[in-house]
């Protein structure tokens, strides 16, 4: 059975990661052409119940805890003029909630499990043709070709697979704006204290100016904003986002000012919840491939669970690779729906002209009611 996962991230690393630990190999096809070729992004939370999991059937669950942040977890919503709203914070050391840890260090662990040549570098798949005796003949991005009996596609937003399976096509849910600031403790003292060791988020009227701490000491900048027609040049001015947020206590806007290179803009964007295909043999899709959700918390966590899901099954029925597909696709359909759900109206909610009120009482723990008296 050759397994060919299209796309290194999260998804597709932790199921090459948990089918090579049950004697089951795949190639993992990536466009990049090395580890180290692009920034991974921020941090994340890895929930118990899923990233966590997925981790534990990797058998990587000690090297995480030694690269995760506990503390990362702290979490500041402020509003406009600097007020705390909520201010959450863990318990030191405890790694019994969603602890952070860079998206980087994530995947370095994953990479580090494998095996050297597991990971095809510069692999940028352009077209899946099927078979005439089964599975899919692979062509990739300077005529390199491959053969495999199974393609998972795991090859985020813009899949070259998911066409095999469904039309789905992409919404625009918001506008995000990334700056970096490094060297913080050292160089923006201030902006250090603000954003602390974990998350900030600070919430106005359909816009939030947002910040993460990482793990190396540089603080991650973000300005969410509604979806809009205006082209994205538009957001690359810091002094155009500066005027979005004219009003604010200076001490939040200078997170903007702070930024150490230009503004990088970016659509979020967004599946429609409760998409499905019929099962079609030798192929199925994990992550953000399969359900592309607004970034609230549970993309990769979710992508992470589908790999350890997939690779149970097709470890369980390493005879009868379609069974096991469709078997995996059936849960992860009822078990996405829900979360995919929720995860839209979370974010329709953090953009609204109401949110920093509904954000509140999101995070405000509901009074437990007395017992009934015997």
């Amino acid at each position: 059975m050759r397994i060919a996962i299209a796309g290194g991230g999260l998804g597709g690393l932790t199921l090459a990661r948990i089918l090579h630990r049950r004697g089951i190999d795949a190639v993992v096809y990536e466009r990049e052409a090395s580890r180290s070729a692009r920034s991974q992004g921020g941090s994340l939370d890895l929930h118990p119940e899923s990233g966590q999991r997925a981790l534990t059937d990797a058998g990587l669950a000690g090297r995480f805890r030694s690269e995760a942040r506990p503390e990362g977890e702290e979490h500041r919503i402020l509003d406009p003029a600097g007020r705390i709203l909520v201010h959450h914070t863990p318990p030191p050391g405890s790694f019994s909630g969603r602890p952070e840890i860079d998206r980087r260090s994530l995947r370095d662990l994953l990479l580090d499990s494998l095996p050297g040549d597991a990971v095809a570098w510069r692999h940028r798949l352009v077209a899946a043709t099927p078979r005439p005796d089964g599975g899919f003949g692979l062509t990739f991005d300077g005529g390199h070709r491959a053969d495999c009996d199974v393609l998972v596609g795991a090859d985020g937003a813009r899949s070259v697979v998911r066409p095999l399976l469904t039309d789905a096509t992409l919404s625009p849910v918001a506008t995000l704006v990334e700056l970096s600031i490094g060297d913080a403790d050292r160089r923006h003292p201030d902006l250090a204290e603000l954003v602390g060791p974990g998350n900030l988020w600070c919430i106005g009227v359909s816009q939030i100016l947002a910040a993460q701490r990482l793990g190396d000491g540089s603080i991650r900048v973000g300005i969410s904003l509604p979806a809009d027609d205006r082209h994205l040049d538009a957001y690359r001015s810091r002094r155009a986002l500066l005027d979005m947020f004219d009003g604010w206590d200076r001490s939040l806007t200078a997170l903007i000012e702070a930024g150490d290179g230009p503004p990088i803009p970016r659509r979020i964007e967004a599946m429609p919840t409760g998409t499905r295909w019929a099962h079609r043999p030798g192929v199925t899709l994990i992550g953000d491939a399969a359900h592309l959700m607004p970034p609230v918390g549970e993309g990769a966590n979710q992508a992470m669970l589908d790999a350890a899901e997939l690779a149970a099954e097709l470890a369980g029925s390493p005879a009868d690779p379609d069974s096991a597909i469709q078997a995996y696709e059936k849960a992860m359909f009822a078990r996405v729906h829900p979360i995919a759900e929720m995860s839209a109206r979370v974010q329709a909610m953090m953009l609204s002209p109401s949110a920093a009120e509904d954000i509140v009482r999101f995070f405000t723990p509901r009074p437990t009611e007395p017992a009934p008296a015997d």
